[in-house]
């Protein structure tokens, strides 16, 4: 593998290398963010090799996402609901090149087009001192602190039989839908909580096909076409976050790491063990969107998923009790594991 920056011999105020061999050849300076895909040799299996910022991604023994394998599961009685605020948010949408990603922060109206093309600020939600930004706070579950909602990510395949980045028993769905919060208790914001331990906390909700999608998700998947390249935004206006999870308080956790470089290991993953619904038409509208902008767009943005990596003897827990009575009512070490795959296949009523 060429290392990039031992050819940079010297560089001017534009960033830009230079290397005479009787001409000049003009290298400019990686930009590693937007460097690293979701394949190839700027893939997952290569991201800690060419950034050494990234060692985790190649190195770390708390990568996420996994493989949940229903008989390993240790039941845990103490472990409460997971709670989300009700109120509903407004934001933006993003194609990053990388993922579909929904912000909160205020739209910039005056830059609003038909293509996407808004600006993000995370100043607030409107954009003005007079309507600040709204505040959703995620706790219980396996938490001891209280996280604030920062962004969602969403992961899917080209097919439908790949897509989602956690999978269960070695199944996979054809989409992931991830909520990212901070540690507002600790840390000032995400990018300083992400550095720390406990200081992010991930839910995973896995979609499955249906006839019927979830209402909140069409308002996200309303806006792909207006951010069909790289860089295009488009506003979405009171989405409830609670409304995205499905009717169940039953989850999965973990201790993991973020599912893109640096990858690291400071995020607790709460996995709801029921999916909600994505249409064919909503995955096929995903599936138009580009990794690059207008000009060069490059492929399709889909399978932007991370394969699951070991799990290097972390416990993963459950609230799900299959088997109720007074053996339950004891300690996760009774080693109580559980098997649920009905629901993969079933559609909403």
């Amino acid at each position: 593998m060429i290392d990039f920056q031992a050819w940079l011999m010297e560089e001017d105020n534009r960033g830009v290398g230079k290397l005479e061999f009787g001409y000049t050849i003009e290298i400019r300076a990686i930009e590693w963010w937007t460097w690293w895909t979701f394949d190839g040799i700027s893939g997952p299996a290569f991201w800690g090799l060419i950034n050494p910022d990234w060692s985790l991604c190649n190195k770390g023994r708390r990568q996420s996402p996994i493989n949940l394998e229903p008989t390993k599961l240790l039941y845990d009685p103490n472990l409460r609901p997971i709670s989300i605020d009700k109120d509903r948010v407004n934001g933006i949408m993003t194609n990053t090149g990388h993922s579909v990603i929904f912000y909160t922060g205020p739209w910039d109206e005056e830059n609003d087009s038909d293509m996407g093309g808004g600006s993000y600020s995370s100043s607030g939600i409107s954009g003005s001192s007079s309507n600040p930004r709204i505040i959703v706070n995620i706790t219980g579950g396996p938490l001891s602190y209280r996280y604030q909602f920062h962004e969602i990510h969403i992961h899917y395949g080209l097919k439908d039989e790949v897509g989602s980045e956690h999978t269960v028993d070695g199944y996979a769905f054809p989409a992931e839908l991830q909520m990212y919060g901070f540690n507002s208790q600790l840390y000032n914001n995400f990018s300083e909580a992400v550095l720390h331990s406990q200081g992010v906390v991930a839910i995973s909700v896995l979609l499955q096909l249906g006839d019927l999608s979830n209402p909140e998700l069409r308002l996200l998947t309303d806006q792909l076409s207006r951010i069909k390249y790289s860089g295009q935004s488009a506003p979405v206006q009171r989405l409830s976050l609670q409304g995205l999870m499905p009717n169940t308080d039953h989850y999965m956790t973990y201790e993991g790491s973020i599912t893109m470089p640096a990858c690291y290991e400071t995020v607790t993953w709460v996995v709801i063990n029921k999916p909600i619904y994505i249409t064919k038409q909503q995955l096929y509208v995903l599936r138009k969107v580009m990794q690059g902008d207008q000009e060069y767009p490059k492929a399709q943005l889909g399978s932007n998923f991370r394969p699951p990596q070991p799990l290097h003897h972390r416990p993963v827990r459950t609230n799900i009790d299959f088997n109720k009575g007074p053996q339950c009512r004891t300690s996760i070490h009774k080693d109580m594991y559980y098997k649920a795959n009905t629901w993969r296949q079933q559609q909403p009523a």
